[in-house]
């Protein structure tokens, strides 16, 4: 569960870890204009030019994204004896990234890719590049440079995008040195055979990354889950990281401990580059000791920022900041202890008429949504406590809750009507009405006769307690009779 209060005190607590990178090195040049003609030539438009403006794309985008959130970089990459080569080398050390171990491999051109832009529509694109394996003195130089630069990294990412730097001898190279540091590795792969990344602690394929590995594709989460686990096998990882585009971050360790985290993209103008902020971020998180929970989320966030941009971008720990504590998803909506009480707070200094009112709310259904509903109509803002596992357990037997925690508290942060959602351990919400003191406290009229926990606390502090309809038919208990009376066809329950 996401609580913003707690992840913007580690966010300020975030250290400046050393990382290494070691990948394929990209200049994108963006040449933007505008369209007004088809050309007499060929039945083609004719971009009418304005700008060219070049940035770190590849290996180079990883360094920047890193060096956007301040954390100290190093990078192993190869570039090309030519003026693109000497204004990559200047473009990474005017970001603050250590450039010394760059080798100059004079038998090929340094990569540029170019595209033509007319507004955000992406026209063409034309690539410069050699991209064979290097070899001979060129790759004894690379991996001398991977032995100079690891001493004293917290990370190392391995930046593959298949242009012949990351040949096998690299890749171990790279991948058994920092293995014996005991820093963690962490791959955003090219190669469709990920046993190339044998040992890495983390590898970060999209879903047609992981599709074309395993040969099948991953329409569903127990695909998903199946086909992770069989690339964490594959490669002998401790874990993985799948981006799912629209449908945000799925992960998986070797322990078996999994999830998938909602996208966090509020609009999307360009792709380009999204997997080099996501590699990034996870490698600066898990450098400062994160949990893997803690560095998705981070840069799930982060990710979404800068798939609303035009081309590869970088996110300062400030825009990191200002989304945590904007953020409008439902998970948001989340909040304990002082995180909760500076939200009550706030919405007291506003004006703002605080309804409460609390319940297990597993397996959510209709009489809950109306009930809510009426909840929120008496009120301003509407707070919905919730039992924990545990305390459901006590309360309704052995069995429940059908939906854990997570899931009961995500489902009912979605709902429009409600405003915050807070949890509480024990079998009454006492404790919890007294700390938040609602203007109205409504439950449902069937504890007309049974006496409203929390009745005399609000109505001596000014408050009213207020009785909600109840629907008639919609109960937790009856749908879940309703689900064990089904019969499969072969005769048993479902």
């Amino acid at each position: 569960m996401i609580n913003a209060a707690r992840f913007l005190e580690r966010l300020e607590r975030l250290g400046r870890p050393r990382v290494v990178i070691v990948g394929d090195l990209i200049l994108d040049r963006y040449v933007t204009g505008d369209v007004g003609r088809i050309s007499p030539e060929a039945p083609i438009p004719v971009l009418s030019a304005k700008s060219s403006e070049l940035r770190l794309g590849g290996a180079g985008n990883v360094a920047a994204n890193l060096r956007a959130m301040e954390a100290e970089v190093q990078i192993v990459g190869i570039v090309g004896a030519d003026p693109l080569g000497e204004s990559l080398r200047a473009m990474l050390e005017d970001q603050g990234v250590m450039a010394d171990t760059l080798v100059v491999d004079a038998s090929r051109p340094t990569i540029e890719k170019t595209r033509m832009m007319s507004g955000v529509q992406q026209m063409l694109r034309v690539d410069w590049e050699d991209a064979r394996a290097i070899e001979g003195d060129v790759a004894q130089q690379v991996l001398a440079s991977i032995d100079a630069a690891l001493p004293g990294a917290s990370a190392a990412v391995v930046s593959d995008y298949g242009k012949g730097l990351l040949t096998p001898a690299v890749l171990r190279r790279t991948i058994e040195a920092a293995r014996a540091r005991g820093i963690p590795v962490l791959v955003d792969p090219k190669h469709e055979d990920f046993a190339v990344y044998r040992g890495a602690s983390l590898i970060t394929p999209n879903r047609k990354e992981a599709e074309r590995a395993l040969g099948r594709r991953l329409p569903t989460l127990d695909a998903l889950e199946d086909g992770a686990a069989e690339l964490i096998a594959l490669a002998d990882l401790d874990s993985i990281v799948i981006t799912l585009g629209s449908e945000g971050i799925y992960y998986r360790t070797a322990d078996g401990e999994s999830a998938r985290i909602p996208a966090q993209a509020r609009a999307v103008f360009d792709v380009t580059g999204a997997g080099d902020t996501v590699v990034a971020h996870l490698a600066m998180y898990l450098a400062d000791g994160l949990t893997m929970p803690e560095a998705i989320t981070f840069a799930n966030h982060a990710a979404g920022i800068v798939v609303g941009r035009l081309g590869t971008n970088s996110v300062t720990r400030a825009e990191l900041r200002a989304r945590l504590q904007e953020d409008p998803r439902p998970d948001g909506k989340l909040a304990q202890g002082e995180d909760l009480d500076r939200r009550v707070e706030s919405w007291r200094r506003k004006g703002k008429r605080i309804v409460f009112t609390n319940g297990c709310f597993d397996v959510l259904h209709t009489g809950h949504v109306e009930y809510l509903r009426f909840a929120r109509s008496k009120g301003d803002v509407l707070v919905v406590g919730i039992n924990d596992d545990d305390s459901v357990r006590r309360l309704k037997g052995a069995g429940r809750p059908v939906n854990s925690f997570d899931d009961r508290a995500l489902v009912l942060a979605a709902l429009e009507m409600v405003d915050a959602v807070t949890p509480f351990s024990e079998d009454t919400p006492a404790r919890l009405v007294e700390r938040i003191t609602p203007d109205v406290l409504v439950k449902g009229e069937d504890w007309r006769d049974k006496g409203v926990v929390g009745r005399e606390w609000v109505e001596s502090h000014g408050g009213q307690v207020v009785l909600a309809p109840l629907v008639p038919g919609r109960s937790t208990s009856e749908i879940l009779h309703k689900v064990r009376s089904v019969r499969t066809p072969e005769g048993g329950e479902a």
